[in-house]
């Protein structure tokens, strides 16, 4: 009798185990995987692209299931081949080129990066379409922001240090304005020391249709040698906890006062050929901007001289402190110098052009849970076209507002600024003044030089 009894909590025992094996995800998985490769391809021909694109990173049954060119070529036919928007004639070519493939029996996958080229080529096409609609008043296309939102592209700073280690940074914290857009990156923590980091890549990405991680494109935006940026680079403010490092134009690091370590990374992009720079390079070189050659005029002999429209604005990461567009500038020849030309757009002594500027002039940062703000710091944006309307120079970087010794001013009193930008193409000049606790720009002019003159 005991020994029935002990053989009964033995099978007991045996039955308990085996229904606990078969309910642990171990066995869940190995029963999926037991299943007829039919009932599995039917269960993922109700898939769609973006999950049957996932399912492809799960083993190597479904990896090799996933890649099967009769689904891809259904979800393909299905996306471009039953458009009723389609032509007649682009019907008739997607039916030879699908009747030329399975003659050829293509290779596993090929359909399904046909239909994600597929994907991309319509995207770029609608892309271009949107980029055409210009804003009269920058010269710029007016629905950049929307085209870089509904592409979903972000951008990434690939940093790299001298010990060959490399660390890739998302900079997830964006602000678009009218010409421009600031992103900013940090990480729990801090970077490394900026002595100890060889290079900075910032990249655009571009995940093509799908809200999958692993499909997306890289394009080098910028390659910055940091040992010879921050050796040439200058200090253009701080506050108690940080100072900001500009290394180019454009780029600034946040260094925690007292170290060497970086707090954030800021990038500020001007939207001449952004959408163009995040998407068309590759992940080792940038995208090559085509040449706009102007059409020469032999008769009229101040060619080049006139006709520019110049459109400015002065922000920080948060809000817009003025901005301006003034047109029809131009540069006599007696005022050529070292080959610059020079254009005034808010006089002096002209004081109905003269600009307000609402609020203080400062520079807030976010690094985690940490943030600050830099006071006599912003970011100015220019957009130079030329006679053409075409961009002729621009330039979107983080400037800091000087004193100035005070000079003899009867219509302003209080403390004079400025701001002096200048790089390898042209230079710009803004001078500001209080009057009555409101500042004002009273000067802003500029220089630039382009091969024109």
């Amino acid at each position: 009798m005991a020994a029935s009894e002990a053989a009964v909590c033995r099978m007991r025992a045996v039955r308990t185990s085996q229904r606990a094996d078969k309910s642990s995800p171990g066995s869940t998985q190995n029963f999926i995987e037991r299943l007829p490769a039919e009932i599995l391809m039917k269960i993922l021909s109700y898939l769609d692209a973006s999950a049957l694109f996932s399912i492809n990173h799960v083993n190597k049954l479904f990896r090799y299931l996933a890649n099967d060119n009769a689904l891809w070529s259904k979800i393909y036919m299905t996306a471009f081949g039953r458009n009723k928007k389609q032509k007649p004639h682009r019907m008739d070519e997607l039916q030879r080129k699908m009747a030329t493939v399975e003659m050829q029996e293509p290779s596993a996958g090929y359909w399904k990066w046909a239909y994600f080229k597929a994907v991309a080529t319509r995207d770029m096409a609608e892309w271009k379409r949107r980029l055409g609609f210009m804003d009269p008043y920058t010269g710029l296309p007016s629905q950049t922001e929307q085209v870089l939102r509904n592409l979903h592209v972000t951008w990434e700073l690939a940093v790299c240090e001298e010990s060959g280690r490399e660390d890739t940074l998302e900079l997830s914290w964006s602000r678009f304005f009218k010409t421009s857009v600031t992103v900013c990156g940090s990480r729990e923590g801090s970077l490394p020391s900026y002595r100890q980091i060889s290079t900075l890549q910032l990249h655009g990405v571009w995940r093509i249709g799908l809200n999958c991680p692993g499909l997306k494109k890289r394009s080098l935006m910028a390659k910055l040698d940091i040992q010879i940026q921050a050796k040439g680079g200058k200090v253009i403010g701080h506050d108690r906890l940080v100072e900001l490092r500009l290394l180019q134009p454009g780029v600034i690091i946040g260094v925690w006062k007292g170290q060497c370590s970086v707090a954030f990374v800021m990038f500020t992009l001007h939207f001449h050929r952004l959408v163009e720079r995040s998407l068309l390079g590759s992940p080792d070189s940038p995208y090559v901007e085509p040449i706009f050659k102007a059409p020469f005029d032999d008769i009229d002999p101040e060619y080049g001289l006139h006709g520019y429209q110049l459109h400015i604005v002065l922000h920080n990461t948060e809000y817009e402190f003025t901005s301006g567009s003034f047109s029809q500038l131009f540069c006599r020849k007696a005022h050529i110098c070292d080959g610059l030309i020079q254009l005034t757009a808010i006089s002096r002594t002209n004081l109905s052009q003269h600009t307000p500027l609402t609020g203080n002039i400062t520079l807030p940062w976010r690094c985690e849970a940490l943030q600050g703000t830099v006071e006599n710091c912003c970011i100015m944006t220019l957009t130079l076209l030329d006679e053409f309307r075409k961009p002729f120079w621009w330039t979107s970087t983080p400037v800091t507002m000087e004193r100035q010794s005070t000079t003899a001013c009867y219509d302003y009193d209080g403390e004079q600024y400025r701001i002096h930008y200048q790089d390898s193409d042209g230079q710009g000049l803004l001078e500001s003044r209080g009057c009555q606790d409101v500042p004002a720009v009273m000067n802003l002019s500029g220089c630039a030089a382009k091969g024109r003159v």
